[in-house]
């Protein structure tokens, strides 16, 4: 992957790997333009967020042997916190001393939370060219962009034991440790969602 960005005086930087980020867009909304590296990592790793949350994300779901009125309100069939570590960090008890209240809790969101979850997925699938080039967000692209980019940071945070002081961590990387390059993509994802967010605020 590229290791630096290639400026345009008269748009955005390339976000490759790292990448300088979002700027914002004449009119609202933000835009970068991504490098072809850049934009084939953030899609893959979007697409894997949305494949793990994938359950009920569809909309048109099979309920065939199920209640059609929890059906229509994506009532889950789960009322535990996920066995995979990924999954319970995206899907979290809203209520960590009462489980009983968490599971109902959890009965009557997780479907709908999945599908958001995927949904912002999409939306940068469908806002972000395969082979990278110039991405222009509106308002309500760039707020699911965000929540997008923080599901990956947050699954990629589980699988890499990230703690508060990741960056730290990542100055002391040698560039053989086996962590050295996820730590690297999600200090690029971090820039990303950073830049996003003062664009938007």
């Amino acid at each position: 992957m590229s290791d630096r960005l290639v400026s345009d005086s008269e748009g955005p930087a390339d976000v490759g790997y790292p990448g300088s980020g979002f700027r914002g867009a004449r009119g609202g909304g933000a835009t970068a333009r991504f490098a072809p590296e850049g934009a084939m990592l953030l899609r893959t790793l979007v697409s894997q967020v949305a494949e793990l949350v994938g359950e009920y994300a569809a909309g048109d779901e099979d309920t065939e042997g199920r209640d059609p009125l929890g059906g229509m309100l994506r009532l889950s069939d789960n009322s535990r916190l996920p066995d995979d570590p990924v999954l319970a960090r995206l899907l979290p008890d809203a209520y960590r001393d009462d489980p009983e209240a968490a599971g109902e809790f959890r009965r009557y969101t997780e479907g709908s939370l999945r599908a958001s979850k995927a949904a912002a997925a999409q939306a940068v699938l469908d806002t972000l060219p395969e082979h990278g080039g110039r991405v222009r967000l509106s308002a309500d692209d760039a707020q699911a962009w965000l929540r997008a980019i923080n599901d990956v940071r947050l699954a990629l945070g589980v699988r890499l034991e990230v703690t508060e002081d990741w960056e730290a961590m990542l100055d002391r990387l040698q560039e053989d440790d086996p962590r050295a390059a996820g730590l690297w993509i999600y200090d690029w994802l971090t820039v990303l969602q950073d830049t996003l967010v003062q664009v938007l605020w």
